[in-house]
This record gives structure tokens, C-alpha cells and sequence, in this order.
């Protein structure tokens, strides 16, 4: 036989022997068995799809995505203008049924509701089936001709002079609900014939018949200067060798890390998640260079993001937990220093910046980046600037903690540092916990007055628990009752309607790598068992560490984007053997071991070739448990369990753990659950008013932040004497609660006053259109630095006080040119103001800033707009926005 026909007889063989999973000994050699999949030392098996460890350098996977079979012939959709979601309110989508032999759709008409209802049967579209969908836009057309723009259903205004596109959005690919990158998805209508009927024609259920996924992963790369891991599972060794191979092929001829095989460059958050996980120890040299290159200005550069970056993305200093594991790893002094002072420059900008009066700090949620994936529809990026996230200000405590450490083994004042740290840390603990559920919060959100979204947020509570924020009884909780699903931990539970799996309803394995370091650090065994398997699960099966999957099926396929070879899900990957089954825990004076291995993990394990400082490590684990037995330093015993950094030479670490379970500890298992969605909330004669919501067991009233009544009706009176902040949630029959509504003022008329910009600094002389009174002024880098608008006021008392702007440096989901500037009222610094970006070159779309609540005396006040150091943005040269008015309201 030829070697090719040998490997096929084997590959058989392989399959054919896993397929009888229930036999005895395969039943011995499972690591891991749900419902759904099975996790075995030499093999995944899930279903048909199977997955065999032929060698530690070789993995043989048949495994093929079911997205094409199930798609569905139902599609939802809507139409678009500028990638605006306005056409309707949200959860008014159009619908078609699309039917074989039926190859275009009824001309809908923008704006308004289907005429003809159709309905899900349950059947399927084939492959690459040609289809186009046609809308009537003349309602835009007409008013754009008529009055210059169009006003959309919520009062948004498109101006004809800003008009860039039509575009059509949806659920079912080539369609994304991606509103902000429909043109680069090339979903753009077109109107050939110019009677106002636009079209596009697509490709449905798109399958590229001659692609075929690679079916046996071997490994290509020479490893032999990499740590070398060997034990009793062999899945886990080659996959370690798959995810150190993978870590070779990111490394760019700069020296830098791409982010995956899909995406180059390095981004903030990705390369310093990846290097707290594993490449500080992995890749030394390659880390400290990647995280340079996101240093500007000795700050940390806020990746680009929701509305033109920081401050409304505010998880730059995650780079600040990757620099000092990277001190404590290689004991460099000289980037001890530099990153110091990085890291001292960044904190001290964001303290001014984002730090609010109850002690948290402002701004996007760590790496769940992308709004209406984990936030409602209605929060606007200011609105997402004003937030306060559970993972964000955990990092801010982190960062304040490790620039006090790092003050310390610099000579320098370490104080002021540790208690910002602790200020942010009792915050987060009064603010977010929810001891009725076990675990935090994921954020505070709202207008002027915020409330709790009880969503469960992954990544942010496991670092809580990792970086002590919590207690040892809070750890505990979070693990035990924190809901994971079958194919494992879920970003954010539960997950919210109508959104397409990305940050809602996936799986990544890079945030399963966290939960796992969390479940190991707490000693939770069943948590660790599930979360090793929910990593070693797609890693196999797919043969590369792909970067998401869907919670449902457990599919790489159907997640808006995706890429394999992304550098945090490797990360996660080595992580499991470094950090858990090692369990090498770097300290600035050495490594001190505490390995966390479950009963069906148990055997020898041995880390050889590892390179520390000025020594190389052969390390030996014996058995299981989370508890050492016996600890040998180079054949003698050591009670410390600790490698010290001074030592040279070749060293043998040999640890013997105790084999006693840790199984006492409880996992809160559930169905992968969906909340319902939020009510549309309208006001008239002093009663709110909002459609019922199908499965709303009742709704939940808030009014300035604070729940005041549960109802089962549509309506609710409420009393406007005096400012108020209404919102409505609905709450299903398991007490899951959905987003609130958008935030309804109540005040009265006379409480309202504008003052005009243009009153006060010569007016600008750019054509755009839709503000008020005579003109706006420009605020940019060159014009307008300083301005100074009176404020007077008949009472001395609270005044709400915000600024209506337009941005139209950049797109609302990308880029880096937030607006910022300094409010000062009488002198006294009351924070930033923050003008996001509404759309590139959108200048004519107007909105509000965040808000603030000042004490104005009687008579005149100063009002002040500074552009001060702390406001140069990420882009540094661009920082620009109209300024139409101010609006002062008494409260």
C-alpha cells in the first residue's frame, strides 16, 4: 500500500472505533460526557462528527458545519440609509418566504410594514440560491427633494447632502445585522432603471461546492526550541503542540503578533489577554515588541472602536496586566521602567476622564466592543460612554493595583495608586454584586440616572475573581451559580433577541481560558472538568483555535465574523497546561506552583525545555487533585513549592499531588435562554405607553434609576411636577428582565432652556444643515479651544446641562475620533464632555453629549469648554465637533 491509502485505513479504522463510544473501555477513557459531545483522551466525538488523536504531532477530524442543511427560507430584513438602523422600530423587521423556483421579492416600501404577513414553516433554502430583493424609496427620495432630509419614525434627520447609500441588512448570510460594515459586505441597492426602486440581487445560503476544509491537521512548524509537553492525554498534547505551532505562524516578519489568520496587526486587548494567558513566558521578545506597538505619546492606545474610541472604549489598560506579567516573567528593569511610566501617564489621563462620583469608572465593556451585540438598540455611543462596566473597572482596579507595584520596586510613592485601586474595588462591590443571583452585574446604563443590567458577563467575573475583587465566598458563588451552557460559558447570559451570534449567544475560548484559570483558582473540579473540555472540544473537531462559535450548536459557522488561528484562543489553549495542570503562578521573585488537576485528567504530566530567566525547568506532575503531596527542588524537598528567580542551569521540578477529589463544589447548568425584548416606551398626558410584549409575565417601571413598580398592563401614570427619568422592562415567567426601554425625561417645558453657540463665538461658515438658530460653532485642535458661554439662572439649585453637537470624522463603530473637551462650571472641573462620532461625514446629524448635574448659583455662571491636555484623543491630530447649542434644564 501506498502511505496516503495506509493513512485512509487508518483514519477509517480510527472512526470506526470511536464510533462505538459506549463500549467499556471508551467509557474508562472519557474525560468529559454530555448530552452533546463526548471528550475522550484520543478523540471528540460530537454526533457524526468525530475528531482522532492519531499522534501528538497529528489530528484527523471529519467534522462539517450543518449551517448550509438548516438554513432556513425564512428571511428577515430591513432596509437602510447610511447603515442607520431607522427605517423602524426595532423588532419590526420585513419578512419573505422564499419559495423554489421564486427568484425575487415584492417591492416593499421603505418605512413602512409588511402589507402580506408570511410565517416560519420550518422549511430550508439549498445552497446558492439566487435572489433579489427589491424596495421602493421613494418616501426618502421625495422628502430629501422636499425639505432637504429625511426624518425618520424616532425624529432622526438623513440629509440629502449626507446621504451616502441604501442598504439592506439581515439575519441570514450573505445579509449580516452588521449595520456599520453593510457596504464592505457589499450590500448596497442599487436603482439601474432610476424609478426608485432599488434592488440588489445575492447569493442565499452561500456554499462554495469546490472549498474543502482541511480534514487532518499535522504539525508542520519545528517546535523543538519550545517548551515540549507530554502526559496520559494524549488530545491534550496535541493540541498544545497544534496551539504552539499556531503561535509560530502569527509571529509577523516585524516580530509583532498578528491577531489571527483572518486579521493582521496588533490590537490592545487581544495581544495583552494573550500575553497574560501565555506569551509573556511563551514569546518574551515577541510580546514586549507587539505591546509597544500600541504606545503613542507614552500612553496606551485605546483600539479603535464605538464611536471613535476612548473615552467611549475605555479597556486600554488591559496592557497594563500584560506589561507586569511580562516584568515578572523576564525581571527587566529597563521595561519595568518605561512601562511605568506608560502605564503612570495613561492612569492619570483616564482618572480625569472616566472616574464618576460613585467611584466607578466609565465606559465600554472589555472586549464585548461592539454595541447592539451587548447593549439595546437605543444606547447611543454617548450613552455607552457614560456606562459602567463590571470587566472594565476591573481592569481600572487591576491597573491602579499593579502601578502601585510597580511604583514600589521603582523607589517611587506607591499610595496614591493603591487607593484609587481600592475605591473602584469597594465600588464595584457595592454597585454591581447581586447577591441574589451570586455574581455582578455587567453594567450600569441608562441617561442621567442608571440601573443594573442583570446580565451575567463572563469575562468580567472571572478577572474579579482572578484579580481579588472578590472574597473567597464571592468566588465561590460566581463559579457554582453562575449559569454555563452545554457547550460551555456563554459571554453574556442570558442572550438578547433578535442579535446574531458574535459577543451574544457564542462561545470564546479565549474568555473559557479565564473562566477556567477562575475555576482552578477556587477549586471548583466540576467547573474545570466542563470548561477543559468546552476548549478542547472546537479545537479538535475544527483542527484549529478558532476565535468564536455559537452557543446553540457549538458550530464555528454562523457567528457574524470568525477567524482560526487567533492568538487568544491559542493563548487559552497553552494557558490549560502552563497555568492549570502546571499550575505556574510568576511572582516578581520566581514561580510558585499550585496545579489544579481533575480525577479524569489524572497520570504524569512533564513541561521540559521550559525557559525562565537564566534557567531551563523540566517539570513533573504526579496525579490529581488541587493540594501537594510532596514538592523536589532538583531532588530535594521544598515546603514552598517555589522556583526561585536567582537560580541558573538546568533545573528538575518534581510535584506529587495529594489525589483526593474536589468535586464538592456545585455548576449551575442551564438551557442556553434568550430574555425578551425591551418595550418601545412613548409618553401622552402623563401616562407611559408601550405595545405588549408576547411572554411578558409583567413589567418592571423605573424611574431615576430605582425599580418603582411591577405592572401587568401596557401603561403607567406618572406625576410630572418635577424632573424625572422614566424607563420599562419587560420580565418573562423566569424572572429573566430585559433591557429597559430608551430613558423618557419628564419635566416641565418652562424648566428648558437653549443657549446658542453661534450667540457667542462667530458662527461657522461649512454648510450643513438641521441646527438651530443662526449656526454652530467648530471646536477643533485650532479653532475654539477656550469657550466661555454665560449661564444664568433666575434660582440657585441642580441644572442638568448638556450640549447638542454633530462628528462627522468617522463611522458610529470604528475609528478614533472622539471629540473631547473639559467642562468647567465657576471654576470648578466637573469632567469631560464627549462628543462621539454619529457617521463619516455626517455632519448635518445632530445629538447630545453626555449630561451633567451641576449646582448653578442665581444670576450669571461661566460655563467653560476646554481643550485640555487630558482630551487629545487616539487620533490626536483629529478632535473636531460642531457645537449648536447648550441645554440647560432645572431639576
Amino acid at each position: 500500500m501506498t502511505f496516503k491509502r495506509i493513512s485512509l485505513y487508518v483514519i477509517a479504522s480510527l472512526f470506526s472505533v470511536i464510533g462505538c463510544n459506549k463500549t467499556p473501555d471508551q467509557n474508562s477513557n472519557a474525560l468529559y460526557k454530555s448530552k452533546h459531545f463526548a471528550v475522550y483522551k484520543d478523540s471528540v466525538v460530537q454526533g457524526n462528527n468525530k475528531a482522532v488523536i492519531v499522534s501528538p504531532n497529528e489530528i484527523i477530524s471529519n467534522y462539517v458545519s450543518s449551517v448550509y442543511a438548516t438554513y432556513s427560507n425564512y428571511i428577515s430584513f430591513k432596509f437602510t440609509i447610511n447603515e442607520k438602523d431607522i427605517e423602524m422600530p426595532v423588532g419590526n423587521d420585513h419578512h419573505v418566504l422564499i419559495k423554489a423556483g421564486i427568484h425575487d421579492s415584492p417591492v416593499f416600501s421603505f418605512g413602512k410594514k409588511d402589507t402580506e404577513m408570511v410565517h416560519d414553516l420550518g422549511e430550508k433554502l439549498p445552497p446558492n440560491y439566487q435572489y433579489t430583493f427589491k424596495v421602493d424609496m421613494s418616501p426618502v427620495l421625495n422628502q430629501f427633494k422636499t425639505q432637504g432630509y429625511y426624518q425618520a419614525y424616532d425624529g432622526t434627520r438623513i440629509a440629502k447632502q449626507d446621504f451616502k447609500g441604501f442598504y439592506i441588512a439581515g439575519g441570514s448570510e450573505p445579509l449580516t445585522w452588521d449595520f456599520s460594515n453593510l457596504e464592505e459586505n457589499n450590500l448596497e441597492l442599487t436603482d439601474k432603471d432610476m424609478d426608485g426602486v432599488y434592488e440588489i440581487t445575492l447569493i442565499m445560503n452561500p456554499y462554495d461546492t469546490s472549498m474543502k476544509r482541511e480534514k487532518e491537521w499535522k504539525l508542520s512548524e519545528d517546535v523543538s526550541k519550545k517548551p515540549k509537553y507530554t502526559s496520559d492525554q494524549p488530545i491534550v498534547d496535541a493540541l498544545y503542540n497544534l496551539a504552539t505551532e499556531e503561535a509560530l505562524k502569527n509571529i509577523e516578519p516585524d516580530s509583532t503578533f498578528r491577531t489571527g489568520a483572518e486579521w493582521g496587526g496588533v490590537w490592545t486587548r487581544d495581544i495583552s489577554y494573550s500575553i497574560y494567558l501565555a506569551f509573556a513566558y511563551h514569546e518574551p521578545t515577541i510580546a514586549k515588541i507587539s505591546l509597544m506597538r500600541k504606545v503613542k505619546r507614552d500612553r496606551i492606545i485605546q483600539d479603535t472602536g464605538s464611536g471613535g474610541a476612548w473615552p467611549v472604549s475605555s479597556d486600554r489598560v488591559v496592557w497594563t496586566i500584560a506589561a507586569w506579567e511580562l516584568y515578572k516573567v523576564t525581571g527587566d528593569k529597563e521595561w519595568l521602567k518605561q512601562s511605568y511610566q506608560i502605564i503612570k501617564n495613561t492612569l492619570e489621563d483616564d482618572y480625569k476622564t472616566l472616574q464618576s462620583d460613585i467611584g466607578l469608572y466609565k465606559g465600554e465593556s472589555s472586549f464585548l466592543d461592539w454595541r447592539e451585540q451587548t447593549y439595546p438598540k437605543w444606547m447611543s455611543n454617548m450613552d455607552i460612554a457614560e456606562s459602567m462596566n463590571l470587566g472594565t473597572n476591573v481592569l481600572h482596579y487591576q491597573a491602579n493595583t499593579i502601578l502601585g507595584n510597580m511604583a514600589n520596586e521603582l523607589g517611587e510613592n506607591s499610595q496614591p495608586f493603591y487607593k484609587r485601586a481600592n475605591i473602584i474595588k469597594e465600588a464595584i462591590n457595592k454597585e454591581l454584586w447581586m447577591e441574589d443571583k451570586g455574581f455582578y452585574a455587567q453594567y450600569l446604563y441608562g441617561r442621567k440616572y442608571l440601573n443594573k443590567s442583570k446580565r451575567f458577563e463572563a469575562l468580567g467575573e472571572a478577572l474579579a475573581i482572578l484579580f481579588d475583587v472578590t472574597s473567597a465566598e464571592q468566588s465561590n458563588k460566581i463559579i457554582s451559580e453562575s449559569p454555563v451552557t452545554e457547550f460551555g460559558v456563554t459571554c453574556i447570559y442570558p442572550q438578547i433577541p433578535n442579535i446574531p451570534p458574535y459577543h451574544n449567544n457564542a462561545i470564546w475560548p479565549f474568555v473559557q481560558s479565564y473562566w477556567n484559570l477562575a475555576s482552578a483558582k477556587v477549586g471548583n473540579e466540576k467547573a474545570l472538568t466542563y470548561g477543559l473540555a468546552a476548549i478542547y472540544r472546537p479545537a479538535a473537531l475544527f483542527l484549529s483555535n478558532y476565535e468564536n462559535f455559537e452557543a446553540d450548536n457549538g458550530d464555528f459557522k454562523g457567528t457574524e465574523i470568525n477567524s482560526n488561528r487567533m492568538l487568544w484562543s491559542m493563548a487559552g489553549n497553552l494557558a490549560m497546561v502552563h497555568r492549570v495542570f502546571m499550575g505556574m503562578h510568576f511572582q516578581k521573585d520566581g514561580i510558585l506552583f499550585q496545579p489544579v488537576i481533575p480525577k479524569n485528567y489524572s497520570g504524569k504530566k512533564e513541561l521540559s525545555n521550559f525557559s525562565y530567566r537564566d534557567a531551563t525547568l523540566t517539570i513533573t506532575v504526579e496525579g490529581y487533585g488541587d493540594k501537594i503531596k510532596a514538592f523536589q527542588l532538583d531532588g530535594k524537598a521544598e515546603s514552598n513549592h517555589f522556583f526561585p528567580a536567582n537560580l541558573s542551569g538546568d533545573h528538575i521540578i518534581h510535584i506529587q499531588l495529594s489525589n483526593e477529589d474536589f468535586d464538592t463544589k456545585p455548576i449551575h447548568m442551564v438551557e442556553n435562554k434568550f430574555s425578551l425584548p425591551n418595550p418601545i416606551v412613548t409618553i401622552q398626558d402623563n401616562t407611559l405607553y408601550w405595545d405588549s410584549i408576547p411572554a411578558a409575565k409583567n413589567y418592571r417601571v423605573y424611574k431615576d434609576g430605582e425599580a418603582v413598580s411591577d405592572v401587568n398592563t401596557n401603561s403607567f401614570k406618572i406625576s410630572a411636577n418635577k424632573f424625572a427619568e422614566y424607563k420599562v422592562s419587560a420580565v418573562d415567567v423566569n424572572g429573566y428582565e430585559s433591557f429597559t426601554s430608551e430613558p423618557i425625561w419628564v419635566f416641565e417645558p418652562k424648566n428648558e432652556r437653549t443657549i446658542e453657540a453661534e450667540n457667542y463665538y462667530k458662527a461657522s461658515n461649512k454648510h450643513y444643515i438641521n441646527y438651530s438658530g443662526k449656526g454652530f460653532i467648530e471646536l477643533s485642535n485650532r479653532d475654539n479651544r477656550y469657550v466661555v458661554i454665560p449661564v444664568t439662572v433666575d434660582k440657585a439649585g441642580k441644572y442638568s446641562i448638556d450640549f447638542r453637537y454633530s462628528n462627522g470624522s468617522g463611522p458610529w463603530n470604528t475609528d478614533n475620533k472622539c471629540a473631547i473637551r473639559s467642562l468647567y462650571v465657576n471654576d470648578t472641573y466637573k469632567g469631560v464632555a464627549v462628543f462621539p462620532q454619529r457617521g463619516k461625514d455626517e455632519w448635518s446629524d445632530w445629538g447630545y453629549s453626555n449630561s451633567f448635574t451641576v449646582d448653578l448659583k442665581k444670576g450669571t455662571n461661566q460655563l467653560v469648554l476646554s481643550f485640555d491636555e487630558w482630551n487629545i484623543n487616539m487620533n490626536v491630530e483629529v478632535n473636531t465637533a460642531m457645537l449648536d447649542y447648550v441645554r440647560v434644564i432645572k431639576l
